[in-house]
């Protein structure tokens, strides 16, 4: 997926906002896997500026506002309510049915319909940078919400005897909490009132739910790997009038194999983000 880069937070005061302008503002920050990013409502050009001054940030936001066009800022925000309360719903199925039936198996059956509407709805932040209402590149966008429809339709649904195993639980917790924080960002910074504890979350939960997230996909595909070993299922086999070959359970393999490399940069890349935007802290890093 490669790095998401994030500009720095902005230090200084008043004065300094007069004096050279409005700080940059953070890009968009990748919460959960690298097989499995979490997708983007809008860019975090709609967030706030670490260390900015109120007016600074007032003026930045009317600018965001003319640039976009209200038509197209009421239409986000309507998008992002409407993607939080729908993992909001989810979560507190989850919640319901673990307090009913004290146990994790079902979970995902009963509140699978919710998970892949809200998952597959998703699919409109790739068409929200097409447009240009999301100053976002397409391609980033399209690699992270692939990614989740993939976690979703091709391994969970389609293999249902992984449906039950402790590994999908942990993803869910993990997207679910991930997801409610991060379209809770992008809505309040549509509305230009952003509160810190917001803004914190956004910057400090994926510490834990990066790692569980990461968890759970890989420990959800290792599980999925005798079934499709079995079955043989999307793969196409030689010979064939195509005269080409896919073989599904190696793609799941090398899918796994991605997280190695991609982990450690993503997550420590997160890190140095969440000290520039919460703490102010100016980080030079080196060009890859």
């Amino acid at each position: 997926m490669g790095r998401l880069t994030e500009a720095a937070a902005a230090g200084g005061g008043a004065s300094a906002a007069r004096s050279a302008g409005p700080p940059p503002t953070p890009l968009p920050l990748s919460a959960t896997s690298p097989g499995t990013a979490a997708t983007m409502a809008s860019s975090e050009e709609d967030g706030s500026n670490g260390g900015a001054s109120e007016a600074g940030e007032e003026r930045e936001a009317a600018g965001k506002r003319r640039r976009r066009g209200w038509v197209a800022t009421a239409w986000l925000t309507f998008y992002n309510i409407a993607m939080t309360a729908g993992w909001l719903v989810l979560a507190i199925a989850m919640v319901r049915f673990y307090m009913e039936k004290g146990t994790h198996k079902g979970l995902y059956r009963s509140i699978q319909k919710t998970l892949k509407f809200f998952q597959t709805f998703a699919l409109l932040e790739i068409v929200h940078c097409l447009i240009g209402i999301v100053p976002t590149s397409v391609l980033v966008a399209g690699v992270q919400v692939s990614s989740r429809i993939f976690m979703v339709w091709l391994v969970t649904h389609s293999i249902k005897p992984i449906q039950n195993e402790e590994s999908v639980v942990l993803f869910l917790v993990a997207w679910t909490v991930t997801e409610i924080t991060r379209y809770s960002f992008y809505t309040f910074s549509l509305l230009d009132h952003l509160p810190y504890f917001i803004k914190w979350a956004r910057y400090t939960f994926f510490i834990i739910l990066y790692p569980v997230g990461v968890a759970g996909e890989l420990l959800t595909i290792y599980a999925a790997l005798p079934y499709v070993k079995k079955t043989g299922m999307f793969s196409i086999r030689l010979p064939n009038k195509y005269n080409v070959s896919f073989d599904y359970y190696y793609f799941l393999l090398i899918t796994m194999a991605s997280y190695i490399p991609l982990f450690p940069q993503l997550y420590f890349h997160m890190l140095r983000q969440r000290r520039k935007v919460l703490h102010g802290e100016v980080i030079v890093e080196k060009d890859d």
